[in-house]
Protein backbone atom coordinates (compact mmCIF):
# COMPACT_ATOMS: atom_id res chain seq x y z
CA UNK A 1 0.00 0.00 0.00
CA UNK A 2 1.72 3.17 -0.99
CA UNK A 3 -1.25 5.70 -0.09
CA UNK A 4 -2.55 5.87 3.47
CA UNK A 5 -6.33 5.08 3.51
CA UNK A 6 -7.19 8.21 4.99
CA UNK A 7 -6.33 10.93 6.86
CA UNK A 8 -8.29 12.88 9.32
CA UNK A 9 -8.68 16.51 11.77
CA UNK A 10 -10.67 15.55 15.00
CA UNK A 11 -12.63 18.66 16.03
CA UNK A 12 -12.13 17.82 19.37
CA UNK A 13 -8.86 15.17 21.08
CA UNK A 14 -12.04 12.92 22.83
CA UNK A 15 -13.47 12.29 19.05
CA UNK A 16 -10.26 12.34 17.66
CA UNK A 17 -9.27 9.06 19.65
CA UNK A 18 -12.77 7.52 18.92
CA UNK A 19 -11.57 7.67 15.38
CA UNK A 20 -8.34 6.55 16.18
CA UNK A 21 -9.73 3.59 17.72
CA UNK A 22 -12.20 2.79 14.82
CA UNK A 23 -9.93 2.57 12.78
CA UNK A 24 -6.83 0.50 14.55
CA UNK A 25 -9.28 -1.50 16.31
CA UNK A 26 -10.26 -2.81 12.70
CA UNK A 27 -6.70 -3.26 11.60
CA UNK A 28 -5.84 0.16 10.43
CA UNK A 29 -2.98 1.01 11.99
CA UNK A 30 -3.28 4.92 13.18
CA UNK A 31 -1.27 7.75 14.68
CA UNK A 32 -2.73 10.83 16.00
CA UNK A 33 -0.86 13.34 16.42
CA UNK A 34 -1.86 16.23 18.72
CA UNK A 35 -0.48 18.89 16.60
CA UNK A 36 1.46 19.08 12.96
CA UNK A 37 4.33 16.77 13.43
CA UNK A 38 7.95 17.73 12.62
CA UNK A 39 9.86 15.49 10.78
CA UNK A 40 11.39 13.29 12.80
CA UNK A 41 8.34 12.78 15.14
CA UNK A 42 5.94 12.03 11.75
CA UNK A 43 9.32 9.11 10.71
CA UNK A 44 8.55 7.52 13.45
CA UNK A 45 5.30 6.40 12.58
CA UNK A 46 5.91 6.12 8.38
CA UNK A 47 4.57 3.18 6.80
CA UNK A 48 0.75 3.64 8.73
CA UNK A 49 -2.42 3.53 7.01
CA UNK A 50 -4.18 6.75 8.70
CA UNK A 51 -2.57 9.75 10.16
CA UNK A 52 -4.64 12.00 12.91
CA UNK A 53 -4.42 15.53 13.86
CA UNK A 54 -6.00 16.17 17.13
CA UNK A 55 -7.58 19.63 16.90
CA UNK A 56 -10.05 21.82 19.07
CA UNK A 57 -12.14 23.67 16.69
CA UNK A 58 -15.42 22.08 17.90
CA UNK A 59 -15.10 25.33 20.44
CA UNK A 60 -13.43 27.75 18.24
CA UNK A 61 -14.98 31.06 16.39
CA UNK A 62 -15.26 30.72 12.27
CA UNK A 63 -12.23 33.84 12.19
CA UNK A 64 -9.95 31.25 14.04
CA UNK A 65 -10.78 28.54 11.53
CA UNK A 66 -10.10 30.24 8.46
CA UNK A 67 -6.60 30.59 9.65
CA UNK A 68 -5.94 27.24 11.66
CA UNK A 69 -8.06 24.84 10.18
CA UNK A 70 -6.69 25.99 6.58
CA UNK A 71 -3.11 25.19 7.68
CA UNK A 72 -4.03 22.19 9.04
CA UNK A 73 -6.04 20.65 6.16
CA UNK A 74 -2.83 22.09 3.69
CA UNK A 75 -0.72 19.35 6.26
CA UNK A 76 -3.22 16.63 5.84
CA UNK A 77 -3.51 17.12 2.11
CA UNK A 78 0.06 16.85 1.57
CA UNK A 79 0.06 12.74 3.54
CA UNK A 80 -1.99 12.45 0.42
CA UNK A 81 -4.47 10.28 1.88
CA UNK A 82 -7.17 8.74 -0.56
CA UNK A 83 -9.67 10.63 1.62
CA UNK A 84 -9.27 13.19 4.23
CA UNK A 85 -12.02 13.15 6.84
CA UNK A 86 -12.82 16.13 8.85
CA UNK A 87 -14.16 14.28 12.22
CA UNK A 88 -16.90 16.19 14.16
CA UNK A 89 -18.99 14.92 17.40
CA UNK A 90 -21.16 11.73 16.32
CA UNK A 91 -23.74 14.51 17.98
CA UNK A 92 -23.53 17.28 15.33
CA UNK A 93 -23.47 20.04 18.08
CA UNK A 94 -22.40 23.39 16.42
CA UNK A 95 -23.50 26.80 15.92
CA UNK A 96 -23.04 29.36 13.56
CA UNK A 97 -20.54 31.26 15.74
CA UNK A 98 -18.80 28.39 17.62
CA UNK A 99 -17.49 24.74 16.45
CA UNK A 100 -18.95 25.82 13.20
CA UNK A 101 -19.24 22.60 10.88
CA UNK A 102 -20.37 24.67 7.89
CA UNK A 103 -17.78 26.56 8.17
CA UNK A 104 -15.21 23.96 8.30
CA UNK A 105 -16.55 22.34 4.94
CA UNK A 106 -16.10 25.74 3.32
CA UNK A 107 -12.25 25.39 3.78
CA UNK A 108 -11.76 22.05 3.42
CA UNK A 109 -13.53 22.59 -0.37
CA UNK A 110 -10.80 25.54 -0.93
CA UNK A 111 -8.38 23.25 0.15
CA UNK A 112 -9.38 19.97 -1.59
CA UNK A 113 -11.32 21.19 -4.80
CA UNK A 114 -14.55 22.99 -5.34
CA UNK A 115 -16.44 19.28 -5.21
CA UNK A 116 -18.94 17.62 -3.31
CA UNK A 117 -18.38 16.22 0.77
CA UNK A 118 -20.02 13.69 1.73
CA UNK A 119 -21.48 13.79 5.27
CA UNK A 120 -21.94 11.01 6.86
CA UNK A 121 -23.51 11.19 10.79
CA UNK A 122 -24.99 8.09 11.48
CA UNK A 123 -22.93 5.63 13.54
CA UNK A 124 -24.79 2.81 14.60
CA UNK A 125 -21.70 1.04 16.42
CA UNK A 126 -21.74 4.69 19.17
CA UNK A 127 -25.68 4.13 18.97
CA UNK A 128 -26.11 7.82 16.67
CA UNK A 129 -28.81 6.65 13.13
CA UNK A 130 -29.45 9.14 10.98
CA UNK A 131 -32.94 8.68 9.14
CA UNK A 132 -34.53 10.80 6.37
CA UNK A 133 -32.22 13.27 7.45
CA UNK A 134 -32.64 13.64 11.12
CA UNK A 135 -30.27 13.18 13.74
CA UNK A 136 -31.08 10.69 16.85
CA UNK A 137 -28.88 9.51 19.71
CA UNK A 138 -28.99 6.79 22.23
CA UNK A 139 -29.34 8.12 26.48
CA UNK A 140 -29.55 5.80 29.19
CA UNK A 141 -30.95 2.84 27.07
CA UNK A 142 -33.69 5.03 24.71
CA UNK A 143 -33.42 6.61 21.40
CA UNK A 144 -34.19 10.36 21.26
CA UNK A 145 -34.24 12.92 18.35
CA UNK A 146 -31.29 15.04 18.60
CA UNK A 147 -33.49 18.02 19.69
CA UNK A 148 -35.67 16.20 22.43
CA UNK A 149 -32.31 14.48 23.61
CA UNK A 150 -31.84 15.09 27.17
CA UNK A 151 -28.93 16.21 27.11
CA UNK A 152 -27.53 17.49 24.02
CA UNK A 153 -31.00 19.71 23.31
CA UNK A 154 -29.74 21.45 26.93
CA UNK A 155 -25.72 21.49 26.06
CA UNK A 156 -24.60 24.32 27.77
CA UNK A 157 -22.85 26.01 24.83
CA UNK A 158 -24.34 24.17 21.42
CA UNK A 159 -27.69 23.27 22.69
CA UNK A 160 -29.12 21.15 19.16
CA UNK A 161 -32.98 22.53 18.38
CA UNK A 162 -33.42 20.96 15.09
CA UNK A 163 -33.04 18.01 14.65
CA UNK A 164 -32.48 17.72 10.61
CA UNK A 165 -29.29 17.70 9.57
CA UNK A 166 -28.94 19.87 6.56
CA UNK A 167 -31.87 22.57 8.15
CA UNK A 168 -28.77 22.99 11.04
CA UNK A 169 -26.50 23.26 8.08
CA UNK A 170 -28.47 25.82 6.03
CA UNK A 171 -27.37 27.86 9.79
CA UNK A 172 -23.82 27.65 9.15
CA UNK A 173 -23.08 28.17 5.52
CA UNK A 174 -25.11 28.95 2.08
CA UNK A 175 -23.22 25.38 0.38
CA UNK A 176 -25.85 23.70 -1.39
CA UNK A 177 -27.04 20.24 0.18
CA UNK A 178 -28.77 17.68 -0.84
CA UNK A 179 -29.51 13.81 0.99
CA UNK A 180 -29.30 10.30 -0.12
CA UNK A 181 -32.04 8.90 2.43
CA UNK A 182 -32.55 5.40 3.75
CA UNK A 183 -34.65 4.10 0.93
CA UNK A 184 -32.40 5.64 -2.02
CA UNK A 185 -29.03 4.42 -0.66
CA UNK A 186 -30.63 0.53 -0.52
CA UNK A 187 -32.07 1.41 -4.11
CA UNK A 188 -28.85 2.21 -5.69
CA UNK A 189 -30.35 6.07 -6.73
CA UNK A 190 -27.86 8.11 -8.26
CA UNK A 191 -26.75 11.00 -5.93
CA UNK A 192 -27.80 14.39 -6.70
CA UNK A 193 -25.45 16.99 -7.32
CA UNK A 194 -25.11 19.58 -4.25
CA UNK A 195 -22.14 21.23 -2.48
CA UNK A 196 -22.73 19.02 0.43
CA UNK A 197 -24.62 15.09 -0.05
CA UNK A 198 -25.59 13.65 3.62
CA UNK A 199 -26.09 9.89 3.22
CA UNK A 200 -27.94 8.51 5.72
CA UNK A 201 -26.97 5.60 8.39
CA UNK A 202 -29.54 4.16 10.65
CA UNK A 203 -28.26 -0.03 10.13
CA UNK A 204 -25.75 -2.48 9.03
CA UNK A 205 -27.51 -2.36 5.50
CA UNK A 206 -27.34 1.53 4.93
CA UNK A 207 -24.33 1.75 6.86
CA UNK A 208 -22.74 -0.97 4.12
CA UNK A 209 -24.01 0.85 1.60
CA UNK A 210 -23.17 4.29 2.31
CA UNK A 211 -19.24 3.27 2.31
CA UNK A 212 -19.58 1.29 -0.43
CA UNK A 213 -20.85 4.45 -2.41
CA UNK A 214 -18.40 6.67 -0.61
CA UNK A 215 -15.48 4.41 -1.15
CA UNK A 216 -16.43 2.70 -4.95
CA UNK A 217 -17.53 6.45 -5.95
CA UNK A 218 -18.05 9.79 -4.24
CA UNK A 219 -14.10 9.61 -3.68
CA UNK A 220 -13.33 9.76 -7.34
CA UNK A 221 -14.98 13.80 -7.06
CA UNK A 222 -13.97 14.21 -3.68
CA UNK A 223 -10.96 13.26 -1.51
CA UNK A 224 -12.77 15.31 1.22
CA UNK A 225 -15.58 13.96 3.70
CA UNK A 226 -17.33 15.25 6.51
CA UNK A 227 -18.78 13.37 9.51
CA UNK A 228 -18.51 11.53 12.57
CA UNK A 229 -16.57 8.58 13.51
CA UNK A 230 -19.49 7.18 11.28
CA UNK A 231 -17.54 7.74 8.63
CA UNK A 232 -14.77 4.70 8.90
CA UNK A 233 -17.03 2.51 10.50
CA UNK A 234 -18.47 2.79 7.15
CA UNK A 235 -15.30 2.42 5.17
CA UNK A 236 -14.21 -0.63 7.17
CA UNK A 237 -16.22 -3.52 5.16
CA UNK A 238 -15.39 -1.84 1.77
CA UNK A 239 -11.91 -1.64 2.20
CA UNK A 240 -12.04 -5.16 3.84
CA UNK A 241 -14.36 -6.26 0.47
CA UNK A 242 -11.39 -4.49 -1.42
CA UNK A 243 -8.65 -6.36 0.00
CA UNK A 244 -7.33 -3.43 1.17
CA UNK A 245 -7.51 -4.80 5.54
CA UNK A 246 -7.86 -8.12 7.11
CA UNK A 247 -9.44 -9.08 9.75
CA UNK A 248 -9.71 -7.11 13.07
CA UNK A 249 -6.76 -7.91 15.17
CA UNK A 250 -7.00 -8.96 18.78
CA UNK A 251 -5.89 -7.09 21.58
CA UNK A 252 -4.28 -8.51 24.80
CA UNK A 253 -5.91 -6.85 28.19
CA UNK A 254 -4.16 -4.49 29.64
CA UNK A 255 -4.72 -5.30 32.81
CA UNK A 256 -5.52 -3.83 35.90
CA UNK A 257 -3.27 -0.61 37.96
CA UNK A 258 -3.49 -0.04 41.66
CA UNK A 259 -4.41 3.99 41.43
CA UNK A 260 -5.24 6.08 38.27
CA UNK A 261 -6.05 10.30 38.62
CA UNK A 262 -9.27 11.46 36.65
CA UNK A 263 -9.56 15.30 36.17
CA UNK A 264 -12.96 16.77 34.79
CA UNK A 265 -13.93 19.57 33.40
CA UNK A 266 -17.11 17.64 32.19
CA UNK A 267 -20.75 19.25 33.45
CA UNK A 268 -22.84 16.14 31.38
CA UNK A 269 -25.51 14.11 33.73
CA UNK A 270 -23.38 11.07 32.49
CA UNK A 271 -20.13 12.23 33.75
CA UNK A 272 -22.45 13.18 37.42
CA UNK A 273 -23.28 9.45 37.08
CA UNK A 274 -19.56 8.09 36.13
CA UNK A 275 -17.81 10.41 39.24
CA UNK A 276 -20.62 9.45 41.53
CA UNK A 277 -20.07 5.81 40.69
CA UNK A 278 -16.36 6.21 41.11
CA UNK A 279 -16.21 7.76 44.70
CA UNK A 280 -18.59 4.80 45.85
CA UNK A 281 -15.92 2.16 44.75
CA UNK A 282 -12.73 3.59 46.05
CA UNK A 283 -12.26 6.31 44.45
CA UNK A 284 -11.46 10.09 46.91
CA UNK A 285 -13.13 12.90 45.11
CA UNK A 286 -11.39 16.51 45.44
CA UNK A 287 -13.78 19.54 43.77
CA UNK A 288 -12.15 22.43 42.19
CA UNK A 289 -13.40 25.77 41.80
CA UNK A 290 -13.69 26.32 37.51
CA UNK A 291 -14.17 29.86 37.67
CA UNK A 292 -10.47 30.34 40.44
CA UNK A 293 -8.93 27.80 38.09
CA UNK A 294 -9.84 29.50 34.88
CA UNK A 295 -8.40 33.23 36.09
CA UNK A 296 -5.03 34.67 35.63
CA UNK A 297 -4.09 34.81 39.39
CA UNK A 298 -4.96 30.72 39.98
CA UNK A 299 -1.10 29.40 41.11
CA UNK A 300 -2.79 28.81 44.47
CA UNK A 301 -5.95 27.52 42.93
CA UNK A 302 -3.51 25.10 40.90
CA UNK A 303 -0.95 23.90 44.27
CA UNK A 304 -4.26 22.95 46.35
CA UNK A 305 -6.06 20.89 43.90
CA UNK A 306 -2.37 19.16 42.93
CA UNK A 307 -1.46 18.78 46.94
CA UNK A 308 -5.05 16.98 47.31
CA UNK A 309 -4.66 14.99 44.54
CA UNK A 310 -1.41 14.04 45.93
CA UNK A 311 -2.98 13.27 49.56
CA UNK A 312 -5.42 10.86 47.99
CA UNK A 313 -2.97 9.04 45.47
CA UNK A 314 -0.41 8.80 48.09
CA UNK A 315 -2.78 6.63 50.48
CA UNK A 316 -2.88 4.21 47.47
CA UNK A 317 -6.19 5.16 46.27
CA UNK A 318 -7.16 6.73 43.12
CA UNK A 319 -8.53 10.54 42.93
CA UNK A 320 -10.84 12.03 40.14
CA UNK A 321 -10.71 15.83 40.75
CA UNK A 322 -13.54 17.80 39.15
CA UNK A 323 -15.21 21.04 38.37
CA UNK A 324 -18.78 20.44 38.11
CA UNK A 325 -20.76 17.53 39.50
CA UNK A 326 -23.70 17.45 36.71
CA UNK A 327 -26.13 20.41 35.61
CA UNK A 328 -26.79 21.42 38.45
CA UNK A 329 -23.28 22.54 39.21
CA UNK A 330 -22.95 24.03 36.05
CA UNK A 331 -20.99 27.87 36.38
CA UNK A 332 -20.68 28.13 32.45
CA UNK A 333 -22.58 31.84 32.80
CA UNK A 334 -19.74 33.19 35.05
CA UNK A 335 -17.00 31.58 32.46
CA UNK A 336 -18.11 33.09 29.78
CA UNK A 337 -18.09 36.25 31.54
CA UNK A 338 -14.45 36.19 31.09
CA UNK A 339 -12.64 36.13 27.20
CA UNK A 340 -10.99 32.30 26.89
CA UNK A 341 -11.83 30.97 30.07
CA UNK A 342 -13.61 28.19 29.34
CA UNK A 343 -10.15 27.21 27.54
CA UNK A 344 -7.89 27.99 30.06
CA UNK A 345 -10.32 25.70 32.61
CA UNK A 346 -8.76 22.81 30.10
CA UNK A 347 -5.53 23.83 30.23
CA UNK A 348 -4.77 24.06 34.06
CA UNK A 349 -6.86 20.57 34.31
CA UNK A 350 -4.18 19.38 31.88
CA UNK A 351 -1.56 21.29 34.25
CA UNK A 352 -2.68 19.17 37.26
CA UNK A 353 -2.98 15.78 35.53
CA UNK A 354 0.41 16.35 34.33
CA UNK A 355 2.01 17.32 37.89
CA UNK A 356 -0.43 14.55 39.32
CA UNK A 357 1.26 11.54 36.98
CA UNK A 358 4.53 13.25 37.05
CA UNK A 359 4.95 13.34 41.08
CA UNK A 360 2.80 10.09 41.72
CA UNK A 361 4.68 7.71 38.97
CA UNK A 362 1.17 7.11 37.59
CA UNK A 363 1.03 4.82 34.34
CA UNK A 364 -2.77 5.52 33.71
CA UNK A 365 -4.87 8.56 33.86
CA UNK A 366 -8.36 9.92 32.57
CA UNK A 367 -9.07 13.17 31.14
CA UNK A 368 -12.93 13.78 30.96
CA UNK A 369 -14.59 15.96 29.33
CA UNK A 370 -14.29 16.67 25.15
CA UNK A 371 -13.74 20.53 25.09
CA UNK A 372 -11.42 19.67 28.66
CA UNK A 373 -9.64 17.09 26.53
CA UNK A 374 -8.73 19.40 23.60
CA UNK A 375 -6.70 21.88 25.69
CA UNK A 376 -5.49 19.81 28.57
CA UNK A 377 -3.49 17.52 26.63
CA UNK A 378 -1.55 20.76 25.06
CA UNK A 379 -0.23 21.14 28.33
CA UNK A 380 0.82 17.96 28.86
CA UNK A 381 3.98 17.03 26.57
CA UNK A 382 2.01 14.66 24.57
CA UNK A 383 2.79 14.80 21.10
CA UNK A 384 1.21 11.72 19.55
CA UNK A 385 -1.58 8.50 20.53
CA UNK A 386 -1.64 5.31 19.21
CA UNK A 387 -4.21 2.45 20.26
CA UNK A 388 -3.37 0.45 23.73
CA UNK A 389 -6.78 -1.53 23.76
CA UNK A 390 -10.49 -1.04 22.22
CA UNK A 391 -13.21 -0.92 24.82
CA UNK A 392 -16.09 -2.67 23.20
CA UNK A 393 -18.10 -1.74 26.33
CA UNK A 394 -18.16 2.24 25.84
CA UNK A 395 -17.00 2.64 22.07
CA UNK A 396 -15.68 5.86 21.25
CA UNK A 397 -13.31 5.97 24.67
CA UNK A 398 -10.35 4.24 24.28
CA UNK A 399 -7.22 3.38 26.54
CA UNK A 400 -4.53 4.79 24.57
CA UNK A 401 -0.86 4.90 24.49
CA UNK A 402 0.91 8.68 24.87
CA UNK A 403 4.20 9.25 22.91
CA UNK A 404 6.33 12.29 23.83
CA UNK A 405 7.36 14.31 26.93
CA UNK A 406 7.30 12.77 30.83
CA UNK A 407 4.11 10.93 29.53
CA UNK A 408 6.05 9.03 27.01
CA UNK A 409 4.38 5.63 27.71
CA UNK A 410 1.43 6.73 29.38
CA UNK A 411 -1.79 5.19 28.93
CA UNK A 412 -4.86 7.37 28.78
CA UNK A 413 -8.13 7.71 28.08
CA UNK A 414 -10.22 10.56 26.61
CA UNK A 415 -13.89 10.33 27.93
CA UNK A 416 -16.60 13.08 26.00
CA UNK A 417 -19.49 14.09 28.32
CA UNK A 418 -22.06 11.60 27.00
CA UNK A 419 -19.57 8.81 26.28
CA UNK A 420 -19.02 5.33 28.96
CA UNK A 421 -21.34 3.52 31.20
CA UNK A 422 -21.58 4.47 35.28
CA UNK A 423 -18.84 2.63 36.18
CA UNK A 424 -16.34 4.13 33.49
CA UNK A 425 -13.61 5.24 35.51
CA UNK A 426 -13.84 1.89 37.35
CA UNK A 427 -13.53 0.44 34.21
CA UNK A 428 -10.38 1.93 33.31
CA UNK A 429 -8.52 1.26 36.66
CA UNK A 430 -9.19 -2.41 35.86
CA UNK A 431 -7.54 -2.38 32.68
CA UNK A 432 -11.28 -2.75 30.25
CA UNK A 433 -13.16 -4.97 32.27
CA UNK A 434 -16.58 -4.64 33.37
CA UNK A 435 -18.33 -1.60 31.92
CA UNK A 436 -22.04 -0.84 30.72
CA UNK A 437 -23.77 0.08 27.70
Amino acid sequence: MTRPLISYYGDDFTGSTDVMEALASNGVETVLFLKVPDADLLSRFSGVHAYGLAGTSRSETPEWMDVNLAEAFSWLKSLDAELCHYKVCSTFDSAPHVGSIGRAMEIGRKVFGEATVPLIVGAPQIRRYTAFGELFAAYQGRNYRIDRHPVMSRHPVTPMDEANVLLHLARQTSLSSALVDNVALLGHADPAEADILLLDVLDDRTQRAAGTLLWNHLRAKSRFVCGSSGVEYALIPAWRDSGLIGPAPVFAAAGPVDRIAVVSGSVSPTTERQIRHALANGFEGVTVDPVALSVQENASTIMEAVDAGLKVLESGRSVVLYTALGPSADRGGELDSSTGARHRLGRELGRIQSELITRAGLSRAVVAGGDTSSHALGEMGISALTLKMPLPQTPGSPLCIAHGGVADGLQIALKGGQVGGDDYFSMIRAGGAGGQM
